[in-house]
């Protein structure tokens, strides 16, 4: 591929433009062809489907194929981002690095679900949900829990500017915030018609065990792990009644990757060469290089198979869903971070209140993510979901509003201390990330310049070129 083909790629990438071209076309195909689109996306058994071929007792349509297998590899990829992050050097480790924006990850957690029950609560008593039970209604309480990570980087490097240390604090808070996502979406969202079967979750057990033979084995390729346990672990889970698509979470985690996060969230002047190295041919960097690009484009059909609502589908529940994520991620992450400060716990250095509150708003993007637990939410109820899903949709303009707040605010501009330092890696050392002591949240381990699932253009072309040298 020529470079000039390559950058263009990578920038489809870096902008997500497969999933944003995803939901609009989703959009215009349910409203102009409905009947089309519920023929080729839907979950009924008269969508479009494999003949003939049925696994555990579902039809190959396109919306299955996406939800419960490409899903997967989107999940794995988070997974990698969690692991990497758990690394020395990385923002989870040690703990008291990322301890304020955890405190504001579990308020970007509790909000949403506070504001969810208070207003579902006020709209039940009104009358609005009638000839439905409140057990149904309130499984939509994980929907707004989850930050979409690409889409907030992105906004947020536009509001903040780039190097601004907010960046950092909603990088680490949308991944851990993902985290606790990923185990919402395991425990409470299996299928309400077949309860959960523990046993086989034995299976997910062998599917690790034989992660760990192969690490132990010291295998540097990252598909026998996948090919062996990925298999085993989305079986146990479907047997089981949970949903497979987090399969490879289980699995990832055994992948051999670096002693250091020197992964997607390091900037490359900041890393000495052999730990690079290391990183570029360690089988967890290679899981993420390979699939990156399948997953990106991918989510695309995610988008299509799941975006597809009618206009006029418009309800309760969607202002219920755009409420509790941005009422209660603005809320409850500034709140949380703020008690966080008081007892010891600083913000980063220059994140003054305004950039907190900014980046409570930003963390309100919620768009895969709960699309994905709209339809594990309300799985038999197309209008709760339609209505779901729209609240998840509107969440985008978040990003178009805190931009204008932001350009409104005189917000955007690069720290001073970033501004001032040396570009080419020359004239001295780097100095320590905007002038945080070991107590403060600092960048290291996330960067500005890049973002799970969706790397910079010139970044991406960097690396590939170091790769191939």
């Amino acid at each position: 591929m020529s470079s000039e083909k390559k950058g263009f790629v990578n920038l489809l990438q870096e902008f997500s433009i497969p999933l944003i071209a995803g939901v609009f076309a989703a959009l215009l195909a349910a409203n102009l062809a409905p009947e089309w689109y519920a023929h080729a996306f839907g979950a009924h058994e008269e969508a479009w489907h494999i003949p003939g071929i049925k696994f555990f007792g579902e039809a190959l349509t396109i919306h299955y194929l996406v939800n419960d297998i490409f899903m997967v590899f989107f999940f794995g990829i988070a997974a990698k981002e969690i692991t990497e992050a758990c690394l020395p050097g990385g923002s989870l480790n040690p703990v008291r690095k990322a301890l304020n924006p955890l405190f504001a990850t579990a308020g970007g957690v509790l909000g949403p679900i506070a504001v969810f029950f208070a207003a579902l609560w006020a709209a039940n008593n009104a009358g609005m949900f009638p000839e439905r039970d409140w057990s149904e209604l309130h499984r939509g309480w994980g929907i707004p829990t989850a930050t979409d990570i690409a889409l907030a980087w992105l906004v947020a490097r536009a509001v903040f500017g780039k190097g601004h240390p907010a960046i950092n604090f909603l990088l680490l808070l949308a991944v851990a915030d993902d985290a606790i996502g990923l185990g919402i979406i395991a425990v409470f969202y299996g299928d309400p018609e077949h309860p959960a079967r523990p046993i086989f979750l034995l299976l997910v057990l062998l599917g690790m065990v034989c992660a760990f033979g192969l690490r132990k084995a010291k295998v540097k390729s990252w598909v026998p792990y996948i090919a062996t346990g990925g298999p085993l672990a989305w079986v146990g889970l479907s047997m089981a009644h949970l949903h497979p698509a987090l399969a490879l979470v289980f699995i990832v985690p055994f992948l051999p990757g670096p002693e250091h996060d020197t992964g997607l969230f390091v900037e490359e002047d900041e890393v000495d060469l052999e730990p690079q190295q290391h990183h570029a041919h360690s089988p967890l960097h290679n899981f993420e290089h390979n699939l990156k690009a399948f997953v990106d484009f991918g989510l695309f059909f995610f988008a299509m198979a799941n975006a597809g609502v009618e206009l006029g589908g418009i309800g309760p529940m969607t202002w219920i869903i755009f409420a509790s994520l941005v009422v209660g991620k603005t809320v409850g992450i500034s709140i949380f971070a703020t008690v966080a400060t008081k007892v010891g716990f600083p913000l980063p250095n220059q994140m003054g209140k305004r950039e907190l509150y900014m980046a409570g708003f930003v963390a309100a993007l919620g768009l895969t993510v709960a699309l994905f637990v709209s339809g594990a939410a309300f799985p038999t109820d197309a209008v709760l979901q339609g209505e779901a899903k729209m609240g998840a949709l509107f969440s985008g303009f978040v990003g178009v509003i805190a931009i204008l707040i932001a350009r409104a605010m005189g917000m955007g501009r690069a720290p001073a201390s970033l501004q001032d330092s040396p570009e080419d890696g020359q004239g001295g050392s780097r100095p320590e990330p905007h002038g945080a002591d070991s107590s403060t949240v600092h960048s290291e381990g996330f960067s500005a310049d890049s973002l799970p699932g969706a790397l910079p253009a010139a970044g991406f072309a960097e690396s590939t070129q170091k790769e191939n040298a």
